[in-house]
């Protein structure tokens, strides 16, 4: 062989010619040694390539529950915790939609003010003292309530913020508008193999918006931006005007806002109705010193209280910036829970990684907006029972909130007994660690009973209005979901 003919490489690496049995030995083990790292270190490369190809699949996580159990504020907390850059981006836009809220407080007030009033002023036999439509509910043995001049003085001052409401629905839309009533007598319209079109009213409809509030805020940036591009000068200061009128209007009623919600006749005409505003969705008359100012701009804990119907189901996508799924692309379906929008729901249970069911515990002594006729924790154990009794979720990671656990605690330390509402509730002690595990108990046994599956049951007990705490929460379920997500893509 010609010295031309042999291959440099093979020299380089053939083993020295003098070399020992001793020599090679430890010669053939180190190589065999990097080769066996070589190859892990292919097989970690590969692992992790799988990975990121799993990752890329979009986490879908479905939030449902009846109307203001806090599917929303859940949502809203997830892109505070996750998204935040997209979170602040957005803040400002809902300042609107808090005077809304702040307003709407006002007038509920004075709605019932006027029934009151107008009520006094009629003899004695026909004045019946309470706001209450249930004659059942009224105490006639309470004096009558006694008004003066100053809440007349307040009902004419407060009367602009009439104008402001309507203005501001008028901007939001259908959004703005609470469900009254329905005509859909079911719990869940879907069954465990699928909706019941069949049986649903003609006259219910539902409205499936893809963006819900981004829709809302999208709406008005459109018009500011029509308004440059044209180079309308007169329709931007037009729409700024609004903008700072609504924000003077409010500011200049501050103090008979403030006056209106601390004056006691007020207060006691409220308690004689059963009427407890301040645990509703969206209550913010507490804060009327801080708000109702021109230059207010909304706090992260405003935000996540501020209140907007959601309309059929609505999609919103994050990229989540930080935490174990980093970079990961995550969508979000949040529902509308009137029971006339809860049939638009079965589409969006197909291939969906987790649902997270709120349950608001607080709420066992309360009736269904929609249908004054249904308990409201009746309504939610009927509603689980068919989201795990449905087949096509059968391997669905199902996550239980037991929410709104700071109001049940504020009601069950006002006296009221749980066992009034809920008769197998019995002789319990009526605190809120019996309270929440005996609920926690009766979910339990509902996905026990009803799942055509045996599966974990993954159970929070929550108050989503604190931002802190849920984003612990959120934490664990984003450690649940994303280990269920990774091995749901190795089935694939």
């Amino acid at each position: 062989m010609n010295a031309t003919d042999v291959d440099p490489l093979s020299l380089a690496i053939a083993p020295p010619p003098d070399e020992t049995p001793a020599e090679r030995a430890a010669r053939e083990f180190a190589e065999a040694e990097a080769l066996r790292i070589s190859n892990d270190i292919d097989e970690q490369i590969r692992k992790e390539r799988e990975n990121e190809k799993k990752k890329k699949r979009p986490v879908k996580l479905l939030l449902l529950g009846q109307s203001e159990s806090g599917k929303t504020a859940t949502l809203k907390n997830f892109q505070l915790t996750y998204a935040k850059r997209e979170w602040i981006a957005e803040r400002n836009n809902w300042r609107a939609v808090i005077f809304l809220n702040l307003v709407r407080n006002v007038n509920y007030i004075l709605d019932i003010l006027n029934r009151e009033m107008a009520a006094a002023s009629l003899p004695s036999p026909e004045y019946i003292g309470s706001s209450d439509e249930s004659s059942d509910d009224i105490n006639s043995s309470k004096p009558r309530l006694k008004f003066k001049e100053k809440h007349r003085l307040l009902k004419l001052r407060l009367g602009p913020l009439r104008r402001i409401q309507t203005d501001l629905e008028r901007r939001f839309g259908a959004t703005a508008l609470e469900p009254q009533s329905t005509t859909v007598t079911t719990a869940a319209p879907f069954g465990s193999e699928g909706p019941e079109s069949s049986r649903r009213t003609p006259n219910e409809f539902s409205i499936n918006s893809r963006n819900g509030w981004k829709s809302a805020f999208e709406k008005l940036r459109a018009m500011r931006a029509a308004a440059r591009a044209d180079g309308n000068d007169n329709a931007l200061r037009k729409l700024q005007e609004t903008d700072d009128e609504i924000a003077d209007v409010i500011a200049g009623c501050r103090d008979d806002m403030n006056a209106i919600w601390e004056d006691s006749t007020v207060r006691e005409m409220l308690s004689r109705g059963k009427t407890r505003i301040e645990d509703s969705a969206g209550f913010f008359l507490n804060d009327v010193e801080r708000i109702a100012v021109s230059n207010y701009e909304p706090t992260d804990d405003d935000v996540i209280r501020a209140r907007l119907r959601t309309l059929g189901v609505q999609e919103y996508k994050f990229i989540f910036e930080h935490g174990r799924t980093a970079g990961q692309e995550w969508r979000l379906y949040d529902v509308g829970g009137a029971r006339s929008s809860r049939a638009a729901w079965w589409p969006y249970f197909d291939d969906v990684n987790a649902i997270i069911f709120l349950a608001p515990i607080s709420c066992f002594d309360e009736k269904l907006a929609e249908d004054r006729r249904v308990n409201r924790l009746e309504d939610s154990f009927l509603l689980w029972r068919s989201v795990c009794d449905c087949k096509l979720l059968s391997r669905t990671q199902l996550i239980l909130f037991l929410n709104k656990c700071d109001l049940l605690q504020a009601k069950l330390q006002r006296g009221v007994r749980i066992r009034d509402s809920v008769p197998s509730f019995g002789d319990r002690r009526n605190d809120i660690s019996t309270a929440t595990r005996y609920f926690q108990q009766h979910f339990k046994e509902i996905l026990r009973q009803s799942s055509p599956v045996q599966r974990p049951f993954f159970v929070h007990l929550t108050s989503v209005i604190d931002t802190r705490s849920t984003a612990v929460t959120l934490g664990a379920v984003e450690e649940s979901i994303l280990r269920d997500h990774l091995r749901r893509a190795d089935l694939m």
